[in-house]
């Protein structure tokens, strides 16, 4: 069966669910990476994808995020000219109760209307004003990181705002 559209896990409507252990077959998140580029160097230029609004995002809308803002990224920086970072982790447990389709599957899956469902996939939590992906880089390289950000926000179910910080200060763009 195919995946759900993400309209039906965005909203924060139930009480978050982690506890792995209740659960029995968990699927591990399709996240790879979390931090990608030169990890060891300090970079004077950060910019952030922040979310504008309470979300969850799911493990594969982070993986095409990643993708895409890293490819981007590499391609003109080279493989160590930034740092790419995804600041938050998919902790909350997706369930779904699958229902029959077809002809008669009226009368089949009629019951069970509050049942607990297969666990479908993870979630992070995201609330407003958090910081979901953070790409380091040189003054001369900012344009690059931001289209980046860019680039990574088409794929978040949330709309983002991309900030700049140089230093500890956050800089108006």
């Amino acid at each position: 069966m195919a995946l759900r559209p993400g309209r039906c896990y965005r909203e924060i409507n139930k009480p978050s669910y982690t506890r792995k252990e209740y659960v029995r077959a968990v699927p591990q998140p399709r996240v790879v990476h979390y931090v990608m580029g030169n990890t060891a160097a300090e970079f004077p230029v950060e910019y952030h994808l922040v979310s504008k609004t309470d979300c969850q995002i799911r493990h594969n809308a982070l993986e095409s995020a990643r993708i895409a803002g890293n490819k981007f990224i590499q391609r003109e920086c080279g493989r160590l000219g930034y740092k790419f970072h995804i600041r938050v982790y998919p902790h909350q447990i997706l369930r779904e109760n699958k229902m029959a389709a077809g002809a008669g599957a009226d009368r089949i899956s009629d019951g069970m209307r509050l049942s607990f469902g297969k666990a479908t996939g993870t979630a992070a939590r995201v609330r407003k004003g958090q910081e979901i992906i953070t790409i380091s880089t040189t003054v001369e390289k900012a344009n690059i990181a931001k289209e980046a950000l860019r680039r990574c926000s088409m794929k978040m179910p949330t709309p983002c705002k991309i900030e700049l910080r140089k230093g500890k200060e956050l800089v108006k763009d």
